[in-house]
């Protein structure tokens, strides 16, 4: 969300696009999400599956003078609590991106030394791109030195992630007759990219001591 792809806004370059709202994603809502509707072909039915398959809406709005199931659908009506929870965030999304924009460039900047000699890779934002920070990630050699460092910022409190596995050798996927070789790049880049710690309420100096792990882990000295 509020990301950007030759000048257009994320979610809007299609006739439907998905926002999360998910707690890892920039703007929380603990679970659920939005879609945009760029097609006004697709307006009424999105809405009628929203309202659990009834045309309740139009009801309200005194289209008809009942309301009934018409459609397949469920209950995708987020509570009123969790609404105003997620817009008070929405209503200082200009802050919230800001601030995750000073923690990626402090990652970036001080982490510089490191890629520079080969020993990690950092995110690139292409030039038709414009990002929303909402994680950040390091790319190591190889999957062991990835789980080694893992393991090591673990074992001194800093909690760090792998990404997603690849979804063509999930359990659907082979299902599908996808199987380990079909995507070498995806599942390279899957066994190596580690996602360092990344919140707006995340301290500068904590920051620090995530950094100062990451190059004691390679050179044994936090000062490089």
């Amino acid at each position: 969300m509020n990301a950007k792809y030759n000048g257009r806004y994320l979610g809007t370059i299609g006739d439907i696009g998905a926002y999360s709202f998910h707690e890892t994603k920039n703007f929380i809502s603990g679970e659920g999400g939005a879609i945009v509707i760029n097609n006004e072909a697709f307006v009424e039915r999105a809405e009628i599956i929203r309202e659990k398959g009834t045309n309740r809406s139009k009801f309200f709005r005194g289209e008809v003078d009942k309301y009934t199931w018409v459609d397949v659908g469920s209950s995708y009506l987020p509570s009123d609590l969790l609404a105003a929870f997620l817009f008070a965030q929405l209503e200082n999304m200009d802050k919230i991106c800001q601030r995750r924009k000073e923690i990626f460039e402090y990652y970036y900047k001080a982490l510089s030394p490191l890629a520079s000699d080969g020993m990690v890779r950092l995110p690139t934002i292409s030039p038709e791109c414009e990002c929303n920070r909402h994680m950040f990630y390091i790319l190591l050699r190889d999957e062991g030195t990835r789980d080694a460092l893992m393991n090591y910022l673990k074992s001194n409190g800093v909690l760090a992630i792998f990404h997603y596995l690849p979804l063509h050798l999930s359990r659907i996927g082979r299902s599908m007759g996808y199987r380990e070789g079909d995507f070498p790049v995806t599942e390279s880049t899957s066994g190596r990219l580690l996602r360092l710690p990344f919140y707006f309420e995340l301290k500068r100096e904590e920051q620090a001591e995530i950094v100062g792990l990451i190059k004691k882990f390679f050179i044994g000295d936090e000062s490089f």
